[in-house]
């Protein structure tokens, strides 16, 4: 069918040309795609038109533009989540196939910052920075904050999942959170824990977990490999 039967913007079009070519092995894993004058010559548009798509099929990291070289296929991340269901990194890594790690960075006490200070009022945190691996391979940047007089600190490095430690070592029982999700710039230090490259994409979830009576317990920023995950959910007309 040519491209331009269809009634939609062009770019749109060549998107989902190119993601079709590559979920049918036209195009492989890592494999470099044919040039901008190629690609837009099959596909019957304008170097421009084309250029939006592959900027869009960037962002989306589901090509790495580099320039003076080509344009490569990324690899299909390992992991990919329902974000409406709040589950642990642990158990989603497990549920993957794949051993879950964790590498302990820092743990400190730290006073309450202005962010926190309407969920936390004049509490002492816990500061947790941990490292979430699968197979040995880093996925997750985990940096959490729990009230110091809610837990147990000397074993609190003991446990892989932070929801398993509060419920085996407390009566707290996370029931739910609200989360925002953001895209992160490159930082040097956020992408040499992650061994990330410098065009690779972090996402970040922020989230404050509750109880079932309302209570917050526990924040979280979690930074997310993109080339390791995706998240998915399911969105119905109201």
């Amino acid at each position: 069918m040519s491209i331009r039967s269809d009634s939609r913007h062009l770019y749109l079009q060549v998107i989902d040309k190119i993601k079709d070519d590559i979920r049918k092995g036209k195009y492989k894993q890592n494999e470099k795609l044919p040039s901008e004058y190629e690609l837009s010559k099959q596909l019957g548009v304008s170097r421009a038109t084309l250029r939006e798509a592959l900027r869009i099929l960037e962002e989306e990291n589901v090509i790495t533009r580099k320039h003076g070289v080509g344009t490569f296929v990324n690899p299909k991340p390992p992991f990919t989540s329902g974000i409406e269901q709040l589950s642990s990194v642990t158990d989603m890594i497990r549920q993957s196939g794949k051993q879950p790690g964790t590498l302990y960075l820092t743990t400190d006490i730290v006073k309450t910052s202005n962010m926190l200070s309407r969920y936390f009022p004049n509490e002492e945190m816990r500061k947790i920075e941990r490292v979430r691996t699968a197979n040995g391979e880093p996925i997750v940047f985990c940096i959490d904050y729990l009230p110091e007089n809610m837990i147990p600190s000397e074993h609190i490095t003991k446990e892989e999942s932070l929801f398993k430690f509060l419920e085996n070592n407390t009566t707290i029982s996370i029931d739910y959170a609200v989360t925002y999700i953001e895209p992160v710039s490159y930082d040097e230090r956020l992408y040499n824990i992650l061994n990330c490259q410098s065009h690779q994409g972090v996402l970040l979830l922020k989230q404050m977990h509750y109880t079932n009576e309302d209570k917050p317990v526990l924040y979280s920023l979690n930074y997310f490999r993109s080339d390791m995950i995706h998240f998915h959910v399911l969105r119905k007309r109201v």
